[in-house]
């Protein structure tokens, strides 16, 4: 009797070990809800730098016609120099003289500005003298005296109507905005040496006839 009694015991205080056991279980799921609030702060990779580019492909491509226009300026350019040239030689009056020194001057810097314009559009200008004005260039080189004065001003008068038609054509109307900037600023030396030739052409058709007074704003 008394071993049937100590084995219910035994069965007794297993049954309340084994019951005992479970409330340790549900410690464990309170700790495990923490570290999932960590993976939001990876936001700081945005970069601006391509939109920067775009730029500048698109201000080496002119048009075909402010390519045609920058290079029948540096044809004539180069004419007005070479022309200019032959006036302070051959020329037989002081005013042809000092006219023709004022092409050279002038059109040499508005030149060297125009191939720096090229050179960054990728452009080629010519460098030497077409037909047309090469015959310009001989048939003058044959005169000599008042001749040569009335050709050549005649020659200028007509080259710088042309010169001022085109410059502001495409100082209103060119694609690129540096080629137009560059005509526009060009635009106001031609329109002087239209000017001063057509007063020494016609004196008694312009009140402002003093040639030195227009010499001294060749920086464009």
């Amino acid at each position: 009797m008394s071993i049937k009694i100590l084995s219910t015991g035994l069965v007794a205080i297993a049954l309340s070990l084994a019951t005992g056991c479970t409330p340790t279980t549900p410690h464990d799921d309170n700790i495990s809800e923490v570290p999932p609030a960590q993976s939001v702060q990876t936001t700081e990779s945005p970069s601006p730098s391509p939109t920067a580019s775009p730029t500048t492909p698109g201000q080496n491509t002119p048009s075909s016609s402010d390519k045609e226009f920058m290079t029948e300026a540096a044809q004539g350019g180069l004419a007005e120099v070479q022309l200019g040239q032959l006036a302070s030689q051959r020329g037989t009056s002081d005013a042809v003289k000092q006219y023709g020194q004022r092409m050279v001057q002038d059109h040499t810097l508005v030149n060297n500005q125009l191939k720096q314009l090229a050179t960054q559009k990728g452009v080629t200008l010519p460098t030497s003298l077409d037909s047309k004005n090469k015959q310009v260039q001989q048939s003058l080189s044959k005169l000599s005296g008042a001749k040569f004065d009335r050709q050549y001003l005649n020659h200028m008068l007509q080259d710088h109507e042309k010169d001022v038609s085109a410059f502001q054509t495409e100082a209103e109307q060119g694609q690129d905005p540096e080629v137009k900037a560059f005509a526009a600023q060009t635009l106001p030396i031609l329109q002087e040496h239209l000017q001063q030739v057509r007063s020494l052409v016609n004196p008694g058709s312009s009140t402002s006839t003093p040639t030195p007074t227009s010499t001294p704003t060749t920086t464009p």
